[in-house]
This record gives C-alpha cells, structure tokens and sequence, in this order.
C-alpha cells in the first residue's frame, strides 16, 4: 500500500459559536438574521445557519434590551449604563446615545415610521424619545410596578402605544394627546406579552396567571378570557394567507368543524411546558396542540419557551428556550393528525462547555456533541444547526462514542454522572440500551473497533467493564438491560480514557494515577503497564498500523509506548501545559495533538517534530474527533467553541505554485518596463513582487537621473495604508546603511510631503518605524556635517596655491564697487572714465587704499588682503 502524503496544514472552520446567552434578541423584518445579546456583546447572527454576521462591542455594558428598526438599518440598545444608543448596522458603529432611565431599561419598541422609539424600565417610567434629535418627546408614569413590556399600534394611523407591567396591569396611552386612555385589570399576575389582531381592534394579552385577555380597543372594554393552564410566556396572532392560516383552515375542513365568523381571532400561546398551542378566541377553545415538547429539561429545573415571534414570509414560528435555543417551527399537513409541527431547524446559542464529541454516520456529516448538560446533541455539519436531542440521562454526559454497526446501525454510546451507560440509536434518536452497576460517574467510553459487539466503560470507582450488545434486537420497544461480561479494578484513581485496538484484542486504560494498563479482552487479564509519565494521563490510543500506544499526560508531554515490552519509544516536547488529547492520523506516521491553553499541534512521528500550531481557543481542549475517511478534524473545550479543520496541504500546494506562476509573469513585465523606462510602473510592480533590493535600484536610477520626485509621487499615490507600513519598513532598512540612505532619506521626504500627520500616525507601528529611522538619520546627518566642515580646509589650500578663484559675499563685492568709484554726474549715473583704466592701475590704487586704512595690521596680512582683492573683478553699480 502506497504511503499517504503527510498533512502540512489545516484550516479552521468555527462551526458553532457562542451568539446568545440568554435575555434580549431582535428579528429582522424579513426574518434574515437576529440580533441577540452574548454576555457584553451584541452578535448579529444569521437565521439560516447560526453564522455570525457581525459584533457590535457595548464596552462591557451588557444589553438588557433590544430592538430594531422597520427598515432594519439601525439597532437599538440599553444597558445596566442607563445608555441608550444607536447603532448603525452597515459600520457597527454608535451614532447616538443618550441617557434614559434612572433604572435598566427592560423593554424597547420602535414605531413604524422609525422615528420614535419608546423605553420602559425598572423605575416604572414610559418614555418616547426622538430618534433623530435623542431626547424625549412623551413622558408617562402611572404604573406600579416594573414594566416589562411595551408595543406601539401597527396601524400607524392610529397613535396609540400600550404597556404592561409587574402590577398585572395593560395601561393605553394615546401619544398625540399625551394621556392614558384606557387600563386594564384583569390579569392577576405579571402581564409577559401583547399581541393586537390583524384588523386592530382587539388587544390580547398574557400574563403569568395562565389565561389570555381579549380587549376591545374601540371602547377599552374587556370581552374575553380564554385559560391556558399554564404560565405563558408569548401570545402570537396568526395573520391571514400565512402558512399556519391555511393549516387552520384545511384543519376545518377535514375535521368537519364549523368555520368560526370572520370576528374570530387565531392566535398562538407558549409558555412554562414547552409546547405550542393553537387557540380560537369565539370559541375559547385549544385547535392544536404539541403531543411532545422539544425543549429538554436542565437539572435547575430551567424548561420551556421564554419567548415566541411570528416570523413573515410564511417562515413559520420562532420559539426561544430557556436554555438559550432558537427552535423555527412549520406546519405541515398530516394525514393523521390533520396538520402538525414539523422542527425545520434548532439554533443552539450557548453550548456551555464541551467535554466529548464524536463524529457519527458513514459519510461523517454528523457529529455528536456532549456538553455540561444531561442531553448529547447531534449537529448537521452541512446546515450548522442542532438536528435532534438525544435525552435520557439524569445527570451531565461525560464521554461518548460512535459507531457502524455490522447491520448497518449507527450506535451512540454515552456515559454519565449519574453511574449508567446508555446505548443510543442514532437514526431514530431513542434510547435502546441501559447499562447499570458502576458505583459512580463514568468518565470513560469506548467501541469495538471490528466486530461492533460490545463496548467498554471505564468509571471513577476505578473499574473496567465490557458490556455485551449481542442480545441487542433490531426493534426495540423499551430500552434493554446491558449485561456486563466482565469486571476489573484497574487502577489507584480515575480512569479519563478508553481505546480499543483494531482488531479488538487489547484495550488500554489511562488513569490519573500516571500510568496506562493495557488489558486482553474479552476476560481484562493485564497485559502490560506503561509507566513514566510524571502527571496524570488524560488520553490514550493506538496506533492503527503499528503495536504501540501513544499517551497524553498532564506533565506537558506525549508518549508513544511498546505494547509488547512497555518501553517508551518516542517523547514528544513542545507544548507547555497539560496535553488533553492525542490522535494518530495519515496511518499511523503523524499525530495531532490538543492542551490546556488551547493549543492544537501537529506532530511527524518519525522525526518528533512540530509540524504547525493552531491557536484557534481560548481555553482548555476537552475533545477532540478524527473522521476516519477524510480525516477531519473537530475541537472543543471550556469556551464553548466548537472548530472544524479541514486538511488544506494540497491547496496551499497549489495556492504556491499558483502563486509562482504569477511571480514568473510579473516579473518578465517589471523587465520590460525597465526596458522601456516606465519606471512607475517598475516600482509598482516591483513592489507587489516584494522586492526590496529591486525597489531600491529603480529608486536610486531615478535619483541619478534627477526624476525621482514625479515617479515617487505617482507610486505614493497609489498605495493604501497597510502598504505605506511595508514601504516604512523597506526605508528603515535602507536607512541603516550609509551607500543606501540618500535614497531611503528621498523617499521618506516624497512621503511626508503627501501623507498629512495625522494619516502618518494611522499607520500600523509607525511609532516603532520611527524609533528605527531616527537613530541612524541622525547619524547621516551628523557624517554629512563633518564631511563638509572637511572641505573648508580643502578649499583655503587650494586657494592659498591660486589654484582656484576665492569665493566672496555679495556684499564684499558691492562695497569694494564703491571704493573704486567714480564721482557721479547730477543725474546719479557713475562715470565711466575710471571704467576704462587698466586692471594693473585699479590693482595699486587698492592696495594703497587697503594699506590707509588697516595700518595696524602686519604687514604680511596687508599683503595676503591686497594679492585677495587682484583676482577680483569690479562691477559697476547701474
């Protein structure tokens, strides 16, 4: 068989991440997306497949209400700050804020006209603010207690705006008048939600005291109750030519009922048990109800829908759990049940910490999470959402695993808290296998690897067990007993991993009691015991090809062991925390490896080197999943990430010979424009190749040739500001040596002279650039100095030996113009007759001059001054 080619990289491909932690969220108009609260963030999720689409930063003011605009162009915020803001979602940014209330904001609303928006909070306070101008138009107070929810009229025609309370009171304010108009007290617990029939003349409204009033909003008298028997949460009106409206409507139908009058309202209630229910108002009367809930019950007792929302476009019904997921309901005509709900998708927003998952099904597009809950979730890779629940355990799922069936089943096997193992049926999702007898939490799992006939456990009261699954029949009404074959103590504390060999004659154990044993099957006869880690051992496997096992210990190292003597073959360095996990891949020659920092690495067996490191978490990597055809990987741990890696060696292969090509091509371009003297185009081309010793000689030539300023120019034009970073870098450089600053030092002249300060100072690092340039300039500049200070001796010598003329002022000149001058006619014009001497009479006449006046002098120094002035020419002054 022909090697397998080794893996250089991955890439990382975050398929579920952490969007809603429960509290306020907000539906676009069109159903797109969601905007959701995440601990002191706000994440902008999108509805199809739980992607987020943008985050929104509050700087540590965790969002306590949302809501958006009809035109869903802006978001609106309120905090524990009191801030009320306003983002505008195509930037992420605040364009307004404002303080509102003396307490957290609870509930937000926007009318439709976008321009008024109206708070209520825990100070018991109603208030519409202008959007634009931010401050407050109307001003209500009238409630007891906190109010919790508020709507305004959808009808814009009609200025109303209604608010419910703690005080189980609906107050109706009309915003033109500036009054309460209408409050209702009827409800005897705190009102949840409010909902106004498609015609706008009744109001519904539901409360925690499990009924549902109806209010005529003509004259604001009550006209109906209809009891839930159960705490609701949500009260949503069906709207007519809807998909649920035409569901209801074949439900008359086919059930023979009468249709109700047109007065009749349809609407849907959610609450405490988790379940939709579809009510007639003439009637008072329940239509349909959920013969099960979707919503798995947690150990503190949080269960049930929190919240509901129609959704348009017949999207069906978005239900919020307490447990932060997004369920989308749809209903379907059945021939049974005359029309159901059918689950499309489950957006899970919190997936809390991940401790195992595995990948499930032949082709691998599934994968089985377990989490810090009682339930294993199984994720559709492809659609990115929750596919189905698997419950049944009474306490948190530790480990699991998978597999295929001889019969073609595929099995899930999970571990728990609460002593049992449970055998799962992945394509129905039931429970078909119970196994009883550990004394407490199991904490590892693991399958058989070729017959699939049995599974081993391993549990903290620091025992091995093999269960049996041949008395496991196709059909299962009710879940079996497991049977154990046979029972170990197999080491001095926990045992945190499980593998089974290839062929299903050894399994070995890994315990906190730094060691791994490894057991014959089926009887557990110890074989051998791998001894030298210094920590605990977190993981074990083997190898798929070879007789050996490789360990994962918390003393920052893995080890690969010798089965047959339980000598340690190779140590692996590198990482410098616990390895949680460890995985042979490419048959054997490679592993891959994760630790408590969140480090994922990539190991050659042969040479025990590091190939590449991933750091893609935050936190601890609890799981980590191989797929045994495509060799996929996925990752999990404590920040409640989960990263899908996918092998991408042979695109970047051919990414880089790509790559090369173009090298190739743009380089055969620069030499031509060097040859044809475009040198704009040279340093642009020159510079997208990213070469600096090029870059430098087509800047020097032009220097020669005294064009360097429109060239540099046109070049500094065109670059960005990430690329005026690069060409910072090549100047400091250059400017480190003497041949090469004159050009570094022009550059950074032509620069300055385009970019203003302040775009200079956006540049990423240019406090470190110029930390590097300013050094050696000053050093340029200070040799530049000396160098010229050395040509004035130069200059006297030469001449002193009258080998070059001096050099002196303008003003010298003109007053030595004066001394030989003649008298002027009346007009100010000099005479010309002096104009005519010969040199040789001008020459003594100055030096007899020269001698009047600087007696005092040497005599030599009269005679230096006097043979100075000889090789001076005199001008006449017009």
């Amino acid at each position: 068989m022909a090697p397998l080619p080794l893996k250089k990289n991955y890439r990382c491909v975050p398929a579920l991440q952490q969007f809603y932690t429960g509290g306020p969220f907000a539906v676009a108009s069109d159903g797109s997306f969601i905007a959701c609260a995440c601990d002191e963030s706000i994440r902008v999720v999108d509805s199809s497949d739980a992607s987020i689409r943008s985050t929104i930063e509050t700087d540590s003011d965790a969002p306590s209400a949302l809501a958006l605009s009809p035109d869903d162009k802006f978001l609106f915020s309120a905090g524990k700050s009191l801030q009320i803001r306003v983002w505008d979602l195509s930037t992420l940014k605040c364009v307004r804020s404002w303080k509102g209330h003396e307490s957290p904001v609870k509930a937000m609303a926007c009318h439709l006209s976008g321009g008024l928006l109206a708070t209520t909070g825990a100070d018991r306070k109603v208030l519409v603010w202008d959007v634009d101008g931010g401050f407050c138009t109307h001003f209500f107070k009238g409630h007891a207690g906190v109010v919790s929810c508020i709507m305004f009229h959808p009808d814009p025609n009609r200025s109303l705006l209604f608010s419910g309370s703690d005080d189980a009171t609906i107050r109706v304010w009309d915003i033109l008048h500036k009054k309460c108009v209408a409050t209702f007290k009827k409800h005897d617990s705190a009102v949840t939600s409010m909902a106004i029939s498609e015609d706008g003349r009744i109001l519904l409204t539901a409360g925690r005291d499990k009924v549902v009033h109806l209010w005529d909003l003509h004259d604001y008298g009550f006209k109906k109750t209809v009891l839930a028997y159960e705490v609701l949460e949500a009260v949503c009106v069906i709207r007519s030519g809807s998909l649920f409206a035409s569901c209801v409507a074949s439900f008359y139908e086919q059930s023979g009922k009468k249709t109700s009058g047109s007065s009749a309202i349809h609407f849907i209630t959610v609450g405490e048990r988790g379940i939709v229910r579809i009510w007639n108002s003439e009637s008072a009367a329940c239509l349909f109800e959920q013969k099960s809930s979707d919503v798995t019950v947690n150990s503190d007792m949080r269960r049930g829908f929190t919240s509901a929302v129609m959704l348009p476009s017949d999207q069906g019904l978005l239900c919020v759990t307490a447990d932060q997921q997004f369920l989308f309901y749809a209903p379907v005509e059945h021939s049974e049940e005359i029309f159901k709900l059918t689950l499309s998708r489950r957006l899970v927003g919190y997936n809390e910490e991940i401790v195992d998952l595995r990948f499930l099904g032949e082709e691998e597009q599934f994968l089985a999470v377990a989490t810090n809950l009682e339930q294993v979730r199984v994720y559709d890779l492809e659609a990115r959402s929750c596919s189905y629940v698997l419950a049944g355990h009474s306490e948190t799922v530790l480990c699991l695993d998978t597999c295929v069936s001889t019969s073609g089943r595929t099995l899930i096997v999970t571990g728990s808290k609460d002593n049992s193992v449970r055998l799962w049926e992945a394509g129905s999702g039931c429970c078909i296998g119970v196994g009883v007898g550990h004394k407490k939490a199991v904490g590892a799992i693991a399958f058989s690897k070729k017959q699939k006939d049995f599974f081993v456990s391993g549990s903290r009261d620091l025992t091995l067990k093999v269960w049996s699954l041949e008395s496991l029949l196709d059909e299962v009404v009710q879940p079996l007993n497991l049977k154990a074959k046979a029972l170990v103590k197999a080491h001095d504390k926990d045992i945190n991993s499980l593998a089974i060999a290839p062929n299903d004659s050894l399994v070995c154990s890994g315990s906190q009691d730094k060691t791994a044993h490894v057991w014959r099957l089926p009887d557990l006869v110890s074989v051998v015991v791998l001894k030298g880690h210094k920590k605990g051992i977190w993981s074990v496997e083997f190898s798929p090809v070879d007789q050996c096992v490789i360990t994962a210990s918390g003393d920052k190292t893995m080890r690969i062991w010798a089965i047959s003597d339980g000598s340690c073959l190779k140590i692996f360095t590198g990482h410098v925390s616990s390895v949680l996990r460890a995985s042979f891949l490419t048959r054997g020659t490679q592993c891959v490896s994760c630790d408590a920092d969140g480090v994922v690495k990539l190991w050659t067996v042969k040479t025990e080197e590091c190939i590449a490191t991933y750091d893609k978490h935050v936190d601890k990597v609890w799981a980590l999943a191989i797929g045994k055809k495509s060799e996929m990987l996925a990752t999990g741990g404590r920040d409640a990430v989960l990263n899908l890696w996918y092998d991408c060696t042979a695109d970047d292969k051919e990414e880089l010979f790509r790559k090369e090509e173009e090298g190739v091509l743009k380089g055969q371009d620069l030499e031509n424009a060097v040859s044809d003297a475009d040198y704009t185009k040279a340093i642009q081309i020159a510079f997208e190749l990213r070469r600096p010793h090029k870059l430098f000689e087509l800047f020097a030539e032009l220097c020669r040739k005294g064009e360097a300023e429109a060239h540099i120019d046109k070049f500094l034009n065109a670059l960005g500001t990430k690329e005026f970073d690069l060409l910072f870098e090549y100047v400091r450089e250059w400017n480190t040596k003497t041949k090469l600053c004159q050009v570094a030092h022009v550059v950074l002249f032509r620069v300055f002279n385009i970019l203003p300060p302040t775009e200079i100072t956006k540049i990423k690092g240019i406090d470190l650039l110029l930390e590097g340039l300013a050094p050696f300039s000053q050093r340029h500049f200070g040799r530049t100095d000396r160098n010229v200070r050395d040509t004035f001796l130069a200059n006297y010598v030469l001449t002193e030996m009258s080998v070059i003329e001096p050099e002196i002022d303008a003003k010298e000149r003109n007053v030595e113009s004066l001394m030989h001058s003649d008298v002027k006619n009346a007009d100010g014009v000099l005479s010309t007759e002096n104009a005519d001497a010969e040199p040789k009479n001008t020459s003594e006449d100055l030096k007899a001059s020269s001698k009047k006046r600087k007696s005092k002098k040497s005599k030599d120094s009269s005679s230096k001054k006097a043979k100075s002035v000889a090789y001076t020419k005199v001008e006449a002054i017009s």
